[in-house]
Formats: structure tokens, sequence, C-alpha cells
């Protein structure tokens, strides 16, 4: 009890009265740094690599490791004081923290959209989809996700509950974009790049498919049980309660995006690879440049 006062006005995430608690408190403290370490990197190395950001793929890669590196910094926060968002909320943010998740998903489904028809509609694709179409809509993201969130801020309780329960609606919409998209990826990876004449294009588009379909499935399985959760308190007042996102393990699955699609990245693009190496590694540790 005593470490849980050390704040003044904002209680820790746990009691310390038990072990649980403590490997609850450590695993947060470990997961928010992991999530910064393993995002943040991906983050830099797009942004500073003209070779990488000139490429649409990799501005979707740099708006989502963006919003992780966040998603890594809020869990400073959510993970180690007692905080618990929606509404009603205690000590929340307005769902500001939790909205960065958002941001990642309708930036996923742009980037399953942009993937399909480079794909599969590659002259129309480079005649209209420029550099600046793909920027465009990854600010449209935040500005979508955010913009709501200043809307929800300044009315009134009930409208704002109301606006909350039609975002969900909305995100199953997006939820079921997203599935019908990967799969249609999957048939066009399995069946149109496959067939294709061996070039360092092809290998491109595979690779960007490859890493694109992973990613996504890996974000829908971690972060469907949380909403699924959200969707039954809302509907019919019988999903799980916690006592704050500390102790959520769906919150917790949920921004475990955080540190495995940066990390899926790293792994699926060996350009990537090398960058990240070159541009942030080895500057830290100079032997990782000669491993």
């Amino acid at each position: 009890m005593l470490l849980s006062n050390i704040t003044d006005g904002i209680p820790l995430s746990v009691d310390f009265d038990s072990p649980v608690d403590y490997l609850i408190f450590v695993f947060q403290l470990l997961f928010a740094t992991a999530a910064v370490l393993v995002a943040a990197p991906v983050a830099v190395t797009i942004a500073s690599t003209a070779a990488l950001h000139r490429q649409a793929r990799f501005i979707f890669m740099l708006n989502t490791s963006i919003c992780d590196t966040l998603v890594g910094l809020s869990v400073f926060y959510l993970g180690l004081f007692d905080v618990q968002e929606g509404y009603p909320s205690r000590n929340g943010t307005r769902n500001a923290l939790p909205s960065l998740l958002g941001v990642n998903m309708m930036t996923f489904m742009f980037a399953q959209f942009d993937r399909y028809f480079a794909v599969c509609h590659p002259f129309a694709y480079d005649r209209f989809v420029t550099r600046q179409v793909v920027i465009s809509a990854n600010v449209y993201c935040w500005l979508h996700v955010y913009g709501q969130l200043i809307i929800t801020s300044v009315v009134p309780l009930s409208v704002a509950t109301r606006i909350y329960a039609f975002s969900v609606v909305s995100i199953q919409v997006i939820v079921l974009t997203k599935v019908m998209m990967t799969i249609k990826l999957y048939a066009v990876a399995r069946y149109q790049v496959e067939r294709e004449p061996p070039s360092a294009e092809r290998e491109s588009r595979k690779e960007s498919l490859t890493i694109l379909i992973v990613v996504v499935t890996t974000f829908l399985v971690l972060w469907t049980p949380s909403f699924l959760n959200i969707i039954l308190r809302l509907l019919v007042g019988k999903g799980l309660t916690f006592r704050n996102e500390a102790t959520n393990p769906f919150a917790i699955m949920a921004r475990g995006n955080a540190v495995c699609t940066p990390a899926m990245y790293v792994w699926g693009s060996p350009a990537l690879r090398k960058a990240v190496v070159r541009t942030v590694w080895a500057r830290l540790c100079p032997r990782c440049k000669k491993g």
C-alpha cells in the first residue's frame, strides 16, 4: 500500500498486497519499454531513409509505427496507474490514448486497399495513387479518429455515449472490411503474384502482401476479444469488467500489437531490417553493425 501512495492524485494500478500485483506492475513496465524500443526505431528508420519512405507501403508502416510508439508510451500511464477508460471513466484520458488503436485500424484498412490496387490494377494505381494521396490517407486516419474524439469531449455525456456507441458500430464495418480484404489479398498473393515471372518487382509485391496479411491477421486476433467484450457490455450489459486497464487482459492483448506489428515489419522486410540496424542500432551499439 505504501507504493500506491507515491503519487499525490492518482494511485498506482495495483496495491502490492500480493506477488501477483508485483508481476502485473513489472509486466506493464517491461511491456511499455519493449513497445517503445521496438516501434520507435522502425519509425525513425523509415522517416530518415528516403529509399523507404518514397514507397507507399512504408508510409503506412511509418504511420502505424508512430502509433505503436505512442501506445508504448501510453502504457506508462494506463498500465502503471489506476486508470479506467470508457464510459464512465476513472482517471481516464477521454479515450485519447486507446484511440491510437483506432488510428492503426484505419491505417491498416487503407494499406489493404493500397496493396490490392497496386497489384491488381497497377496502371490505374500508378496514375492516380500518388505519394501525396497516400500521405493524405494516413493524415485522414488521425483527423477522423481524433476529430470524433474532440466532438465527444464538448457535447453532453448522453450525446457522447451515443456517439461512442455509433463508433463501435462503425468499427464493426471496418473489421468486416478488413477481414474481407485480408481474404482477398491472400487470394491475390496465392494465385496471381505466384504466377508472375520471377523479378525484383514480383518479390517486392509478394513481400508487401505477406507482411500485410500477417500483420492484419495478428492485429485482429489480439484486438477482437477486447472489441467483443466492449460490445457485450454496451448491448447486453454482460461483458467482463476489470479493476483498471492494467488488470484487463483484453486491453493488454490489444496493446500487444504495439510490439508485434513493428517486430513483424522488421522480420518480413530485409530492406527495413538492414536499415534499422544501420540507422539506429549500429549507432547505439557499434557491435550490432559488426554482427
